[in-house]
């Protein structure tokens, strides 16, 4: 009884040894396919191959690092009337990730405003901060595909900044997203979308959004360097 036990008890060693081996590398290739990237964003390698060595050049920067880059874009969006219907907020929660492609988080009140029937810690709105590669998939899609939708469109505005290299810019309908199905929109909604930079000034930050494809409007006084000092 002992001699044919003995071979069953190595064949089922071995068989759980090669189950164990499989995956163990089933595992590891797993492990390996989360590491690996993917390819970077289109914008970005435009960004580190023409538009760092051009902007160094106009500004006479002496090393790479002072070039100044995008930082991360900030959208929100804002829903008054989520005090009387919830429902409102919930789809433009699933509009927003829709758009960015990352979960929203739910901005409330501050305090309470009693002519706006408005409670302290009520949910009035969403927003979404991306950063890397989102941020500059989002701005991709939003020069290439968004922004040539919106109705008469004749450039976006050149006097949005803030002093401090931030760009702000308000989006009327959040239709002009392709995510977004217009049939099932039950109300139209407008967000704010803020381009944070690392630009010491209005200017750097004008020719950075240039450069990377931001359809500014043509006048003939636009932001300069004397009118930022």
């Amino acid at each position: 009884m002992t001699d044919e036990k003995q071979p069953k008890d190595k064949q089922a060693r071995r068989e759980k040894t090669a189950k164990a081996s499989g995956q163990t590398e089933k595992g590891s290739a797993k492990g390996v396919a989360t590491q690996e990237q993917g390819a970077p964003a289109r914008l970005f390698e435009r960004y580190r191959k023409d538009i760092v060595p051009a902007l160094a050049k106009k500004f006479q920067y002496k090393s790479a690092m002072q070039v100044p880059r995008l930082e991360k874009i900030s959208i929100n969006m804002g829903i008054g009337q989520a005090t009387q219907d919830p429902k409102l907020l919930d789809a433009a929660v699933r509009e927003l990730e829709a758009i960015t492609g990352q979960k929203a988080a739910v901005t409330r009140a501050k305090k309470a405003i009693s002519n706006f029937k408005l409670r302290e810690g009520l949910a009035i709105g969403c927003r979404v901060t991306l950063r890397r590669a989102k941020m500059y998939e989002f701005l991709d899609r939003f020069i290439s595909v968004a922004l040539p939708r919106v109705r008469d469109f004749r450039g976006l505005p050149d006097k949005s900044f803030d002093g401090h290299g931030n760009y702000t810019l308000g989006v009327k309908e959040q239709i002009i997203f392709p995510e977004i199905d217009v049939d099932k929109v039950t109300r139209i909604s407008g967000m704010d979308i803020t381009f944070v930079t690392t630009a010491k000034n209005d200017v750097e930050s004008y020719e950075l959004l240039k450069e990377l494809g931001m359809p500014f409007v043509k006048r003939q006084e636009v932001v300069s360097p004397s009118a930022n000092a």
